[in-house]
């Protein structure tokens, strides 16, 4: 039985490199987000207008503990998802936890050219939002770093260099 369970900040690459890993290993992937969407019938930016970030976060804890429950999975969690209630402890638990982590700047590359639309972002300026993922970052840092494996995904631009990203990960976790 295996679970991979990627964790990082928002536009780090945690879909990109686990649905990569999942075509390799050819087990399923899950989004965090889009199984709650799938589940909820509404979409992210929709539950946090509804029951604002709190509310999405208890939502969030549920659902990562149902589909960390299934077998031989890869699961993609939300930027945030590490940083509440026991959600870190727990997915320890359950499976190898890697923490992509990226710089600040690729980061913010990343998620200026990003077309999903993303709550916590919403109406911020291209200086506002490095700011954001800098002190953001620092705050959520304590808890990516609970990951049993780390990965540096900075240099992920093409699909030869996400192709090395997921060969550098299958040596990580000996797969």
């Amino acid at each position: 039985m295996k679970r991979i369970i990627l964790i990082g900040y928002m536009g780090a690459g945690k879909t990109t490199v686990g649905k990569a890993l999942s075509k390799e290993l050819n087990i399923p992937f899950y989004d965090l987000d889009w199984y709650i969407e799938s589940r909820r019938r509404k979409t992210v930016p929709q539950l946090f207008a509804e029951v604002g970030e709190a509310g999405f976060r208890e939502i969030e804890r549920s659902m990562l503990h149902e589909v960390a429950e299934f077998e031989d999975v890869i699961i993609s969690c939300g930027g945030g998802t590490p940083c509440f209630f026991d959600n870190m402890a727990y997915m320890n638990q359950q499976g190898q936890v890697v923490y992509l982590q990226a710089s600040p700047e690729v980061l913010h590359g990343h998620l200026l050219m990003g077309k999903t639309e993303r709550p916590l972002l919403k109406n911020k300026s291209k200086e506002e939002l490095l700011d954001f993922i800098k002190a953001q970052l620092k705050q959520r840092e304590p808890y990516y770093t609970q990951a049993q494996f780390t990965l540096n995904v900075d240099l992920m631009e093409n699909y030869e260099k996400i192709q090395i990203t997921v060969n550098k990960l299958r040596s990580l976790l000996g797969i």
